[in-house]
């Protein structure tokens, strides 16, 4: 039987432990969220929806983004037991320089339409915790707004080879005064991805005061205070902003970019220089024989070929064509800290979020880039003590195995001859 008693009073006291409450609305929603899901979350409500499904959108059926998340969900982590890591190192040196995480801000276009503080927030919440931010050739800021937004940290440029190629060697040549130290030269973006979600919500740059975008707006007026009470966006690039992002894409890129032009902006840029975009081995191995600085494995987050290769399958046959000695970075469907870990684990030097940042940036503006940052902190610090790794030089691909859904017809064929 069990024994009953009387309910003292005192012990109840002990357990009535109430939490101070949090008055602060930005700080309080940020606090709750664990995730890069949940901070997804709070950003849609936050945000409207043209806006939204821009950043969260790909191209077509989406398959290269999904396939590229799910890439990372089918891991299967082999830890280490009686390995103490009660201390872990999350520091890497990457390009000739340091980084105090294995992942960078990835340059991302139109920023400040997802929320008004765009570039800078990145860049000082990348300045704070000590990693590398991209500014992109279609950034909503200055090169100059985002060296006065970090200083002292490291700044990377992202170009796009233009029609009127006078203005990428511009920018080139002001990156390269403002101490950007790395150049990623993107090469997936001849035109622009049918982004099928832009094209049904009517999304322009600028916005568009419809009476869709108007109903929109009513839950969501913060947004749009926010957007009419701030500087005109200006872009790095781009004059005229008129148009769908497909049309200014478009009207800017070119489809003839080639080696030629890589020769061209070498010749012109004095630091670092990565490609990105790259998607076979053969692509990886011929740019390394052109002497390039990296690589980044990348199909533009799903948001341009769908269907295109998933970058983390892709990983490590270009780790071992190329060797130990080249550079190789890696984006595209990164959600958790995990993602990073297996991704340095089988090769990559380094990695770079785009969305999850974004996510942050709509939930809660530079505070809430912070909190994307301190999420994959935390679960990479977490992931490496239950591996038992101290560094990520201990990182290695005993750690990780890719399961099995997309395998292709004449491999499953020959797999299936063997038994």
């Amino acid at each position: 039987m069990v024994q009953r008693q009387v309910p003292n009073p005192a012990e109840i006291l002990e357990l009535m432990k109430f939490r101070k409450p949090e008055l602060n609305g930005r700080k309080r929603r940020l606090d709750a969220a664990l995730t890069i899901a949940d901070l997804r979350l709070i950003a849609k409500r936050r945000t409207p929806k043209a806006a939204f499904d821009y950043t969260d959108g790909a191209a077509e059926g989406e398959l290269s983004l999904s396939r590229a998340r799910q890439a990372f969900q089918d891991v299967e982590f082999h830890p280490g037991i009686l390995r103490p890591a009660p201390d872990v190192d999350t520091s890497v040196d990457i390009l000739g320089g340091p980084s105090a995480l294995p992942f960078g801000i990835a340059p991302t276009g139109f920023t400040r339409l997802m929320q008004t503080e765009g570039e800078i927030a990145g860049a000082g919440a990348a300045a704070a915790a000590g990693i590398p931010f991209t500014l992109s050739t279609l950034g909503t800021t200055s090169i100059e707004g985002v060296k006065d937004a970090n200083p002292h940290g490291r700044n990377w440029f992202q170009l796009y080879v233009m029609r009127d190629r006078e203005i990428s060697y511009e920018l080139t040549r002001r990156a390269a005064a403002a101490g950007f130290d790395t150049l990623h030269f993107t090469v997936d973006t001849p035109v622009a991805g049918a982004r099928l979600r832009d094209k049904r919500n009517g999304f322009s740059i600028p916005p568009q005061l419809t009476l869709g975008t108007i109903v929109d707006a009513l839950p969501r007026p913060w947004w749009w205070f926010d957007f009419l009470t701030t500087p005109k966006l200006e872009f790095a690039s781009l004059k005229s902003t008129g148009g769908t992002v497909g049309e200014l894409l478009d009207a800017a890129m070119d489809p003839t970019i080639s080696y030629d032009d890589l020769a061209v902006i070498r010749d012109i840029w004095p630091g670092r220089i990565v490609i990105k975009g790259v998607q076979t081995v053969e692509d990886s191995l011929r740019l390394k024989d052109a002497g390039v600085d990296g690589i980044v494995l990348s199909n533009h987050g799903g948001r341009q070929l769908d269907r295109a290769p998933i970058p983390f399958h892709l990983l490590p046959s270009v780790r071992q064509a190329v060797g130990d000695d080249f550079t190789v970075m890696i984006d595209t469907g990164i959600m958790n800290g995990a993602d990073i870990v297996a991704s340095v684990a089988l090769g990559a030097d380094f990695t770079l979020i785009g969305r999850a940042y974004l996510y942050g940036l709509m939930a809660g503006g530079r505070a809430g880039v912070d909190r994307t940052i301190a999420i994959l902190r935390s679960e990479i610090e977490r992931t490496m003590r239950l591996l038992g790794v101290s560094t990520l030089a201990e990182l290695e691909p005993g750690h990780v195995t890719q399961l099995t859904r997309l395998v292709p017809v004449a491999r499953a064929a020959t797999e299936t001859a063997a038994r």
